[in-house]
């Protein structure tokens, strides 16, 4: 007796398709119906029933990333939930919960299929984080860069730099986000352990009630030869710091005592009329892309998940010499 197992699949599926959990683009839907009735939500609380619903087994979802860092079906619904927050379907209105925006559900009622190419006509920010990570620099300013996931011209060393930067990218995103929930003395402090980790003197934070527009003061150095005034704003991302700000901080340098160093850093931007009159005025500027940036750089409010060595043939080792 001959069985005949007959299995319908849809347009561009393959038979390894299932055999493999849903890639991240692919639990867009999933995830977004989860949470479509607009209540706010802990990945905790629509992961068991996003698994449910795409009926994974428990090996499914026991599947580990090669790093062994966490499971497949983690990795890719955190990402999932990434991109659609960046593409503004979904916000956080408190840390570590997220609800579906009305676009989102607008997005979601429309649509039987979200891809990238979708998020990236639909929003900006997320069209130019796509953008960030694929242009290359034979791309011609007035051409549109792919937002493809992978681009087969580029090496293995190019894929991996790529990949790595947008994991950076998403991280800076995260910790402005947290930055953002915490207090402003928080922030100050954060800024004078940023300067210390980056080898400058010691450094303490001003008194609020009497700080004279001064959030904080940093030794140059580690003998504490010359002083540096810090200014720290923690405000919106989205807030363009002009210059009248800058020359309220600049009438702070002069004293007593008088400073003649000054950092101005916050998670805002700065308007270009403010960069011409810092540079007029020995203050650095350092703007909420800037500062994750050093945030990274320097292991401030971040911990090491894994370590990737590339290694190469050592071309002594073989030499006749």
């Amino acid at each position: 007796m001959i069985f005949l197992l007959l299995v319908v699949a849809k347009p561009g599926w393959s038979v390894n398709d299932f055999m493999a959990l849903p890639k991240y683009n692919e639990l867009y839907i999933p995830l977004l119906a989860a949470i479509a009735d607009g209540n706010i939500y802990t990945m905790k609380d629509v992961k068991g029933r996003i698994a449910q619903e795409l009926h994974l087994t428990d090996e499914e979802i026991a599947q580990r990333l090669s790093s062994d860092t966490q499971t497949v079906f983690n990795n890719r619904l955190g990402w999932a939930k990434a991109y659609l927050q960046k593409a503004k379907l979904i916000s956080s209105p408190k840390r570590a919960h997220f609800q579906i925006t009305p676009e989102g559900q607008k997005i979601l009622a429309s649509h039987t299929t979200i891809t990238n190419e979708l998020l990236a006509k639909h929003s900006p920010d997320f069209e130019a984080f796509i953008k960030r990570r694929n242009v290359t620099s034979s791309t011609s300013t007035s051409e549109p860069a792919s937002i493809s996931v992978a681009d087969s011209t580029e090496t293995p060393q190019e894929t991996f730099d790529r990949v790595y930067g947008t994991i950076n990218d998403q991280l800076a995103d995260d910790l402005l986000a947290e930055i953002l929930n915490q207090s402003p003395a928080f922030f100050e402090n954060l800024v004078v352990d940023l300067m210390h980790a980056m080898n400058y003197g010691e450094g303490f934070v001003t008194k609020a009630s009497n700080d004279g527009g001064v959030d904080g003061i940093i030794h140059e150095d580690k003998l504490g030869f010359n002083l540096i005034y810090i200014q720290a704003k923690r405000w919106q991302p989205d807030i363009t710091i002009t210059k009248p700000e800058l020359q309220k901080f600049a009438g702070a340098m002069m004293g007593p005592p008088k400073i003649d160093k000054g950092l101005f850093i916050t998670t805002a931007r700065f308007s270009s009329g403010a960069q011409q009159f810092a540079n007029a005025q020995h203050i650095i500027l350092v703007d909420g892309q800037r500062l994750t940036q050093l945030m990274i750089e320097y292991g401030i409010g971040i911990s090491v998940q894994k370590t990737y060595t590339i290694k190469r043939i050592d071309s002594d080792y073989f030499s006749n010499d």
